[in-house]
Parts: structure tokens; C-alpha cells; sequence
């Protein structure tokens, strides 16, 4: 049985996507967070980087919209999140990785700014702010990506800690 505890967690989550706030996750919103993105770093669109971002945050609805969006309509409402958080994903945060990784990847190429395969924390910082997050919560959530605290954030650390903020256990 849910408990109204992790459905409330999970649907805290979904404010994460609704990058408008018009109370629906679409493809708008991985549009809007990959602009974002590309113009906190300073990245044209039309670079590898930049498609690669763009293809990425396609792939990511994609899979979202597979799991979630029940009727069909292009537009996962907060109760078909919190449905296909329930029942498509709680068991299974690999999946829900799987889905994530090709944004993830290109996301965290966009703010590595040497080029080393890995972000500074204060990089995943920034990343995280033009994502939406408040700076307090953006910084304390960069530090703890940081799995190992040697001060850069890799694609396996980002991308495990994605998948279990989003598949919260019950």
C-alpha cells in the first residue's frame, strides 16, 4: 500500500519538471530547462554540446511521458506523476536512471568547463540554479552529489543520486 508520506514526497518532485508552473509537465518544460542550462554556460544551441542536450532532454520526456502521461495527451499531470512514480518506478530506480542519463550526460558535459568528464561542485551549483532550484538548496544539494568529496561531481554519482531523489522509497 502507498502511504500518503511517499505520495506527497513524489509529488514534491514534480515541481522539479513543471519548470513553468503551469501545474503540467510537457515537453515545453525540458525545452525550457535545457535553455536554461545552455544560457547559464554560455553554450550555443547549435553546438555539439548544445544538440546533445537538446537530444538528451527529448529522450528524457520521451521516457516520462511513456511512464507517466495515461491519457495520452502529451502533458503528464501531477496525479500521473505521482502514478507512474508509484507504480512504474519505485521498484526500479534504474529505470527511472536509464531515462535520465542521455540529459544527464549532456547536462553535466555543459557544465564540466575543463573538459575533465566531471563538474565542481560549484559547477553542479549553478546547474542547479538555473534549473530553478534556491541557491541554498542548489549548493547543499551539489555538495552532497559529491558522493567521494574529492570536490567533482561524475556521471555515475549524479546519475544514482537522480534516480534515487525521484524514486523515493516507501
Amino acid at each position: 500500500m502507498v502511504s500518503t508520506e511517499y505520495e506527497r514526497k513524489i509529488a514534491a518532485r514534480f515541481a522539479t519538471f513543471d519548470q513553468d508552473g503551469n501545474g503540467y509537465i510537457d515537453r515545453e518544460d525540458f525545452n525550457a530547462a535545457t535553455k536554461a542550462l545552455l544560457a547559464e554556460f554560455d553554450t550555443a544551441a547549435r553546438s555539439d554540446k548544445g544538440q546533445a542536450l537538446y537530444i538528451g532532454a527529448e529522450a528524457f520526456w520521451q521516457g516520462m511521458a511513456g511512464i507517466a502521461d495515461r491519457d495520452g495527451d502529451q502533458r503528464i499531470t501531477r496525479e500521473e506523476f505521482v502514478g507512474g512514480a508509484v507504480k512504474r518506478l519505485r521498484d526500479n530506480p534504474d529505470r527511472f536512471a536509464e531515462i535520465a542519463r542521455p540529459f544527464l550526460d549532456a547536462a553535466l558535459a555543459i557544465a564540466d568547463g575543463d573538459g575533465d568528464s566531471a563538474a565542481t561542485v560549484d559547477e553542479i551549483a549553478r546547474a542547479l540554479k538555473a534549473l530553478g532550484a534556491p541557491e541554498a538548496v542548489a549548493t547543499a544539494a551539489a555538495g552532497a552529489l559529491d558522493a567521494d568529496a574529492d570536490g567533482q561531481v561524475t556521471e555515475p554519482e549524479i546519475v544514482s543520486a537522480f534516480a534515487r531523489y525521484f524514486t523515493v522509497p516507501e
